[in-house]
């Protein structure tokens, strides 16, 4: 049972050293640019939210 354990921790490891990781700037340039989607992800959809819901008032006060 211990070797087997051993085995797969090795060969984990193994695997994790082939890993090829980014850069400091890389990561930061991604970080940015998932924030910039969200926040106009999350702009837009709220944009469209506000939209609706006036029409839906709109439609129900008629």
């Amino acid at each position: 049972m211990f070797t087997r354990i051993t085995t797969y921790v090795q060969q984990a490891w193994a695997e994790i050293k082939k890993v090829s990781w980014p850069t400091k700037k890389e990561t930061k340039t991604y970080t940015y640019l998932v924030i910039g989607i969200s926040l106009a992800v999350a702009f837009y959809l709220g944009a469209l939210d506000y939209v609706f819901n006036y029409l839906l008032e709109w439609v129900l006060s008629r």
